[in-house]
């Protein structure tokens, strides 16, 4: 029943997960839509044959249902060496591109800019490392992809995490809006700027995580992004929502967002459900069947 907009399989795959086991409840539950994301140049192609894999273990029926719900975005995440190397990695992408199956590509990203320092943690991320030359080599790397997706008239994945000013400032400067603030982490009134111009806001477990100090503080930002624009996801393997924080993530776990969201926008989480979905609809040109 409950959409996806955001998942990295396989990491999953990675982690020791049974990717075919994730397929079968993805499927007992119905899920209209699961969007398989990019970070690397030239990882689109192998996540297409892992899923395929997990897939192709499943009874035919399954199969052919399995393969309807799944879809894949392409992109370059703002890794130091793939800022570095971006003229060799924006060539990578898009071979990889061209040789896709259309139908199943649906959005450019996740790109975008990452000003989160820490070098411990999953991602790397070390301030010295970011001269003003790299920081231009970030923009520039988000920017041409969001000049991809204008070309190829595709909805853009914004990851943008520490960097609201600069990232509100390359997407006006491309004039290109048509995508998803993913995984939001910024407030009512950088929410109200990004809308002001026509992207759509997602939302990810990191919510549940909430305080009580900060629940009303939330509780305003979920109300306050309309039904158009609001869209649900998991960003697994990370930021598995509440009771499983700290536990690897998956897009099983996505009801979980719903229900908490759903409570605070005051709404029912299959009502909720179906205003993602028609949301999906729109922003990814599905046919509605």
């Amino acid at each position: 029943m409950f959409s996806d907009t955001h998942f990295h399989f396989h990491h999953l795959i990675e982690r020791g997960l049974d990717g075919t086991e994730i397929l079968s409840k993805l499927l007992g539950r119905n899920m209209f839509f699961g969007l398989d994301i990019g970070t690397k140049c030239d990882d689109l192609q192998t996540r297409h044959s892992q899923l395929e894999e997990c897939i192709n273990t499943l009874p035919p029926q399954k199969q052919t249902q399995a393969r309807a719900f799944l879809y894949y975005s392409a992109g370059i995440w703002p890794d130091v060496e793939e800022i570095k190397n971006r003229t060799e990695a924006v060539k990578m992408l898009q071979n990889q591109i061209n040789s896709f199956p259309r139908e199943k590509l649906v959005a450019i990203g996740e790109c975008g800019l990452d000003h989160h320092w820490n070098p411990s943690g999953v991602d790397g991320r070390n301030k010295d490392d970011f001269s003003a030359e790299m920081y231009e080599g970030e923009q520039e790397l988000f920017q041409i992809q969001i000049d991809m997706a204008r070309t190829l008239a595709l909805p853009v994945i914004i990851h943008s995490r520490d960097a609201f000013e600069d990232t509100l400032d390359c997407i006006k400067n491309m004039g290109y809006h048509s995508g998803i603030i993913h995984c939001y982490s910024y407030g009512k009134d950088e929410a109200k700027r990004f809308l002001d111009l026509g992207w759509y806001i997602a939302f990810g477990g990191g919510t549940t995580y909430t305080k009580k100090s900060k629940m009303d503080e939330m509780t305003e930002l979920l109300r306050y992004v309309p039904n158009d624009r609001i869209l649900l996801e998991t960003d697994s393997p990370y930021l598995a929502p509440v009771p499983f924080r700290g536990q690897t993530n998956t897009p099983v776990l996505i009801e979980h967002v719903y229900q908490f969201i759903a409570t605070a926008r005051g709404v029912s989480p299959e009502t909720l459900s179906e205003t993602v979905d028609k949301n999906i609809r729109t922003l990814f040109s599905l046919t509605e069947e």
